[in-house]
């Protein structure tokens, strides 16, 4: 007997949605039962994402109209008109025009050693990490304070295990994931009155695109295996199942402010 959608009814938005994370989110969002408009950052690199992408959502829902369940946007995160076309183009393609969960995910992720950081990386890992996130879970948060349902809305804001440690070649990285968690703090505050819940999810090191050359060292790869309590790496697919907890009202309608370690238990056994 197959088990009741989780987010049967629901439309959510997730920015950064074609590859990694994302991705892994909004197939099992869509899983769920929910409506998903997905962020992408465009250009002729996302092609093959984008017709996998969609390739897949067909299978999900055993149809080739995936637009009746998915709606793609292209644009950069960082840019402030972005978060507002993508939040706007979900309520026009949709019956129910709400957004009831919206999920901060773009990010970006290129180490380097602190005394050569050049100001235009620093610029844009700011820029994309955190007033990209600013910008969208405004635009979010505007949406749903016009929503009038009784559940108000969720809002996610993906972290990292690298917001609560240091890391010798993320000095510009660590502070945008620090600010992503204090946003939905923050935001957690100024939404409350709205019946918006606005939470947090912490990967630890987990296996996408952003971290394939860093991991592709084996000796790395090992010694993080090691310091795992689970001893293995994440999966994307390791962070869908915390994303729907928080986005359900049946499961975390009290739920907010808070950040949930999705991380193998990495941080306890770095102490």
């Amino acid at each position: 007997m197959a088990s009741a959608q989780l987010l049967a009814g629901k439309v959510a938005g997730i920015t950064g949605g074609l590859t990694g994370i994302g991705r892994a989110i909004a197939l099992e969002y869509i899983r769920q039962g929910a409506k998903v408009g997905v962020n992408h950052f465009g250009g002729p690199g996302d092609e093959p994402h984008l017709k996998s992408f969609l390739e897949e959502v067909s299978t999900l829902i055993s149809s080739k109209d995936v637009s009746s369940h998915v709606v793609t946007v292209a644009g950069d995160i960082s840019k402030p008109e972005t978060g507002q076309q993508l939040v706007e183009k979900i309520v026009s393609s949709f019956p129910e025009q709400r957004l009831d969960i919206f999920v901060s995910n773009a990010g970006v992720c290129q180490f380097s050693e602190f005394l050569d950081l050049s100001p235009a990386l620093l610029e844009h890992t700011v820029g994309t990490n955190l007033n990209g996130a600013f910008y969208a879970v405004q635009a979010a948060g505007r949406q749903m304070a016009l929503n009038q349902t009784p559940s108000g809305g969720s809002i996610i804001g993906i972290s990292s295990i690298s917001a609560l440690v240091g890391g010798g070649q993320q000095t510009h990285y660590t502070p945008t994931k620090a600010g992503v968690k204090s946003l939905m703090q923050s935001c957690a505050v100024a939404l409350g009155k709205y019946g918006i819940r606005c939470n947090s999810l912490l990967p630890g090191t987990i296996r996408t695109q952003l971290n394939d050359v860093d991991l592709a060292d084996d000796a790395k790869r090992i010694y993080t295996e090691g310091r795992t309590p689970l001893g293995r790496l994440g999966q994307t697919r390791d962070l869908a199942g915390p994303a729907v907890f928080l986005a359900s009202d049946e499961l975390s309608s009290f739920v907010t402010g808070a950040e949930l370690l999705v991380d193998g238990g990495l941080f306890v056994n770095l102490q």
